[in-house]
């Protein structure tokens, strides 16, 4: 095992504290920013890999967190025995905001079929998480994700949809028994991050993401105040995202309130990215994505 970590040009004690771990399977590097044509959390990871020596490539988040000793060898197998030369992790996910984040694993469950991910040959069916995925070394040296969407916002999603193209659809693994992931502490913190991210997820121009919005309103809010057998289903998909991810029950019961600031988040990410204003850790964002 190798662990190889890239501070990005940090300016808190990131690097004072690699610098106090005394282990030599800990490979820490420092830059100082990504150069132009680069986000910073592609470049970052990017380099990491120029200095990888291992067979499996495990690319994780800076909020994750292995939960025992044993949790990398599990990950590890779960890779290597399923059928497939590039996985995604399907997190636990943790902290605070949680009737935002609960939307993520209900938009990765219920937003794509992941059983025709290797049985279409549509690339726009695939993507990764970016929180936790693994790919075999010869195939990412092969076709270097990172430098192949090195300007990509939403990365995960430019390089799953690009591997698939390759011919290295990914498979969608459950490793919440191993990772843990604490994505925000406020909800501030929650819409500043899922601002950057929403407008692109909904296809990063005016058409897609207007389409989008408008199916979103109908599935969300029409449909339901319609009818009790829409309202019923919508409560289902949320309630069986929500036990998939370990979020309480008040949050599934709250679902109408987490679909209403899903809606006003998307609106608000459109305008901040249409007013080129979308900026997250102290960095411009890019207005548009791959």
């Amino acid at each position: 095992m190798e662990i190889i970590v890239w501070d990005d040009g940090s300016e808190d004690e990131t690097w004072d504290v690699l610098q106090s771990v005394d282990d030599p399977r800990l490979d820490a590097h420092r830059g100082e920013g990504p150069p132009d044509g680069w986000v910073g959390k592609v470049h970052a990871l990017y380099q990491c890999t120029r200095r990888a020596t291992g067979d499996c490539y495990l690319f994780l988040d800076a909020d994750a967190e292995l939960t025992d000793r044993h949790a990398l060898r599990r990950i590890v197998q779960q890779h290597t025995t399923a059928p497939t030369t590039v996985s995604s992790g399907f997190t636990r996910l943790r902290g605070g905001a949680q009737l935002l984040v609960s939307l993520v694993p209900y938009a990765l469950l219920t937003g794509l079929p992941w059983p025709l991910v290797r049985r279409t040959s549509r690339n726009d069916l695939s993507a990764l998480n970016g929180q936790c995925w693994l790919i075999d070394a010869e195939v990412y040296e092969s076709f270097e994700p990172h430098a192949e969407k090195q300007n990509a916002v939403l990365e995960d999603v430019a390089i799953g949809r690009y591997l698939k193209k390759m011919g290295h659809p990914p498979t969608l693994l459950d490793v919440q028994a191993s990772v843990k992931i604490y994505m925000y502490e406020s909800l501030g913190d929650a819409w500043q991050g899922f601002r950057k991210n929403a407008y692109l997820l909904m296809g990063g121009a005016v058409l897609p993401f207007f389409g989008l919005f408008g199916y979103f309103v109908c599935t969300w809010i029409v449909s339901p105040a319609m009818s009790l057998w829409f309202l019923a289903s919508l409560y289902g998909l949320k309630f069986v995202s929500d036990r998939a991810g370990g979020f309480s029950l008040p949050i599934t019961l709250l679902a109408p309130l987490s679909f209403v600031l899903g809606l006003v988040l998307q609106l608000d990410s459109a305008v901040h990215h249409w007013t080129d204003r979308v900026a997250w850790k102290g960095r411009a964002v890019p207005a548009s994505g791959d």
